[in-house]
């Protein structure tokens, strides 16, 4: 439980999409904090015993379970949700997948595979990978956001302009977001924890985590925001950057494309130089190699750069 917290929203009290219509588990006054005990997206379906049988029967309408909703009180269509991203506390387990049919190389890719994570929760010391991989932690909800103004049940898959499955790695401890307000009470939602991920995400999962996250939700009235926004509070990649990085790249006229390129390659560099299982490497390169849009104006092609932090190996 959180001493400091208003409320705490337990892992009972989720739900699967976004739907106006659903009945809040709390209702709160800007200016609370709370906490919320979030499942990881698989909404359990994983634990440190399971195996890639695991990954063929997955139930694909429990995935990327939400906590809440929460009505703030006083919350208006036109107004923005504050939320300061307080802290997290980790399990100590988590799971990355390659699912058939999903993520950036699924052409490439089609085969289930699994990775458990074991990793410490109070030191937070990076998660070993294989024999010699080291991956940097940083905790984070990669589904963060609030109900759409639409009527209806909506997939929680899609990031949203009231936020969503954003994935966003920034979105950790120290975070200030602020997500529109389409309906009354804003009806705000967390879950989907990661312990690490890459920028992209490109195998589709990255350490996924069940943990809990403590939230202070306010009110900036009339704000008339357009999209998300967030205001971190300091370096975002300084648990990477100690040893550098090993960098690919994809040039052309399409950046998904180049997308695909940048990340083919650096997988089959590690899959070479560390005598890696392939499916292995882009698990890997999931949790904490980041995709960059290196230049996009020199037309007609475009330069997307995948970065991987020698830190892991060395």
């Amino acid at each position: 439980m959180c001493i400091n917290c208003d409320y705490t929203i337990h892992r009972h009290q989720h739900h699967f999409g976004w739907d106006n219509s659903f009945e809040p588990a709390a209702r709160v006054a800007p200016g609370s904090t709370i906490e919320f005990e979030c499942l990881d997206s698989s909404g359990g379906q994983f634990s440190p015993e399971s195996t890639v049988e695991d990954v063929k029967t997955m139930d694909f309408g429990k995935i990327n379970p939400v906590t809440g909703p929460i009505f703030v009180e006083g919350a208006e269509p036109g107004d923005a949700l504050k939320i300061t991203i307080e802290s997290f506390k980790p399990s100590g387990f988590g799971w990355t997948a390659n699912i058939p049919g999903f993520g950036l190389l699924t052409d490439d890719f089609k085969e289930p595979a699994l990775t458990i994570w074991k990793y410490d929760p109070a030191t937070m010391e990076p998660a070993l990978f294989g024999k010699n991989g080291k991956v940097p932690l940083k905790p984070f909800a990669g589904t963060i956001g609030c109900a759409p103004a639409e009527a209806g049940h909506h997939s929680v898959v899609p990031p949203r302009r009231v936020g969503g499955n954003l994935d966003i790695r920034d979105l950790a401890a120290g975070t200030t977001l602020y997500l529109p307000v389409e309906v009354a009470g804003a009806l705000f939602s967390v879950g989907d924890t990661h312990a690490a991920q890459g920028d992209g995400e490109v195998c589709g999962t990255a350490i996924e985590s069940p943990m809990n996250t403590v939230l202070t939700l306010d009110l900036v009235k009339d704000a008339r925001l357009k999209m998300p926004r967030f205001t971190t509070p300091g370096p975002v990649t300084r648990h990477l950057d100690a040893k550098g990085y090993e960098v690919t790249t994809g040039v052309g006229s399409d950046l998904m494309e180049g997308a695909k390129m940048a990340v083919a390659q650096m997988v089959d560099l590690l899959a070479g130089r560390y005598q890696m299982d392939p499916v292995d490497a882009y698990m890997l390169v999931s949790t904490c190699g980041d995709l960059r849009i290196s230049e996009i104006v020199d037309m007609p092609n475009w330069v997307v750069s995948f970065y991987f932090p020698r830190c892991v190996f060395e």
